[in-house]
């Protein structure tokens, strides 16, 4: 007998990452030594203040249980400072905050408060594939905008005029800084989406996981536009900030009323935070600048070695990008980039990432993480130089 599966499955499939990660664990399991530049894992520890609290308040009595489900008020008060001192925004901490076990969950948790089946989402393209695969889970299709490097991959506000013309737009997910190409968006192109969103009447919401990582400038948040409240969420995440990825701290920031639709879809999924982990969170987030500033020191050396090994390749890349990624171009003599990846990673036995998972407009793009020491980076450009050399000298013969 076999039990079919439910038809919203048909239109979704495995998140690429959990397939290739498989991938690069059997090759590993052949004795490959796969170098993996494709995922954004941070690979430096939080700060010893933030493990300490962790293994200090786990020893305590009483601390194992179900916790709130909307957390402890002391996490959501350090979440309000942290935004009041990184991105001037005044929060509510017991009305405009919510923390989430990762702003992963909060991208499925507001695509089932807010979108009913055959409302339309604004997701870009390229992208985060979570937006898109939220939207067809609760019945929701996804309208993919354009973001082009000849404009600075920033939304074309005529193309969105067109999308929203049929008036069914319930929701625009935005990335900024983006993910994966690391463009930034300055206050006037957020205030343009903004304006659209109040006059459209949709929920714009900005996923803001990256401004602390390799800033350009100061970091930037949706929620300091004037009013933004109205109609903007704001998701926010420990994860690349504060190398704290598999803690699953993150947090969805705006509106009572909003957070109370998430709390409801959320309350019924969870049975909440563990609460060191809560503490923990607490002690991260009071992080010193010099502790960031430290971290993006490690990160900036990792991205020279990156542009060393793009070089090899023959990419094209901006060095102005923000995040722990770098974005480049394929040249254009490569017909098929993921064949040309899937070359790379079985023959040199390096992971990079296609650019074609983030939408159509990656096709012919990479991405690779700074996720790695600069030893591993380099090791990985000398893998790659070796096939490179060992597939001329065969062409040739």
């Amino acid at each position: 007998m076999i039990i079919s599966s439910a038809q919203r499955l048909e239109h979704v499939q495995e998140y690429y990452f959990s397939r290739k990660l498989a991938e690069v664990r059997a090759l590993n399991a052949q004795g490959r030594n796969i170098i993996n530049l494709g995922i954004g894992d941070p690979d430096m520890a939080p700060s010893e203040e933030t493990i300490e609290t962790l293994v200090n308040t786990s020893r305590k009595p009483g601390v194992h249980g179900y916790q709130p489900y909307n957390s402890i008020a002391p996490l959501r008060a350090a979440m309000a400072n942290w935004y009041q001192r990184t991105y001037n925004v005044e929060l509510d901490p017991e009305q405009e905050i919510l923390p989430l076990m990762g702003s992963k969950e909060g991208i499925f948790h507001v695509s089932m408060a807010f979108l009913n089946p055959g409302d339309k989402v604004l997701v870009p393209n390229p992208g985060y594939p979570a937006y898109a695969a939220a939207a067809k889970l609760v019945g929701a299709e996804p309208l993919y905008y354009t973001l082009e490097e000849e404009n600075g991959w920033l939304p074309n506000v005529a193309e969105l005029e067109k999308l929203l013309e049929g008036g069914d737009v319930k929701l625009m997910w935005v990335n900024y800084p983006h993910m994966p190409t690391g463009a930034s968006a300055n206050f006037d192109v957020l205030q343009q989406l903004f304006h659209l969103a109040m006059h459209h009447r949709f929920l714009l919401a900005n996923d803001n996981p990256y401004s602390l990582v390799l800033p350009n400038e100061k970091p930037l948040s949706l929620l300091s536009l004037p009013h933004a409240k109205e109609c903007c969420l704001e998701f926010n995440s420990l994860s690349k900030s504060h190398n704290m990825a598999g803690w699953r701290v993150g947090m969805v920031l705006g509106r009572q009323d909003y957070l109370q639709c998430v709390l409801r879809v959320k309350s019924n999924l969870d049975s909440g935070m563990f609460l060191a982990v809560q503490h923990a969170a607490i002690q991260a987030l009071a992080n010193s600048d010099e502790w960031h500033e430290a971290r993006n020191q490690v990160y900036a050396k990792r991205r020279q070695k990156v542009y060393e090994l793009l070089d090899l390749l023959g990419c094209s890349y901006q060095k102005n990008a923000v995040g722990m990624f770098v974005w480049a171009r394929v040249p254009a003599k490569v017909t098929d980039v993921e064949a040309y990846l899937n070359e790379i990673l079985y023959e040199a036995g390096v992971f990079l990432t296609p650019g074609k998972i983030f939408g159509t407009q990656g096709e012919r793009y990479l991405r690779i993480s700074l996720c790695l020491p600069e030893s591993k980076i380099e090791e990985a450009t000398n893998r790659i130089s070796k096939h490179l050399t060992s597939a001329k000298t065969e062409l040739s013969l």
